[in-house]
């Protein structure tokens, strides 16, 4: 079993209050969630207008997959925040259980 969890650090400079930050975020975790199936939360920087930190996980049977779906996440969440926010920082960790 392999596991991926990303930690995505995201400036949002068109956001002037935490309602709009978190309209945004709410956006992109729902739809990480929904169309490519991964757990995904909001998990830092809560308070900060113009910033926040999302996180997602990745479990496989295989590297390969798993590395597949977590890069295609991080494409996916830099094109669902155009014009919106932009992806500054990217954490990556794996993890394989024998």
């Amino acid at each position: 079993m392999v596991t991926i969890s990303v930690l995505l650090t995201i400036e949002l400079p068109a956001s002037h209050s935490l309602k709009e930050k978190r309209a945004v975020i709410r956006s992109l975790v729902e739809r990480l969630r929904s169309r490519l199936r991964l757990s995904a939360a909001e998990v830092g920087l809560q308070d900060h207008v113009g910033r926040a930190q999302v996180g997602f996980a990745v479990v496989s049977g295989d590297l390969g997959t798993a590395l597949s779906l977590a890069d295609a996440a991080r494409r996916f969440a830099d094109d669902a925040l155009l014009g919106e926010g932009e992806v500054i920082d990217v954490a990556v960790e794996e993890t394989v259980l024998d």
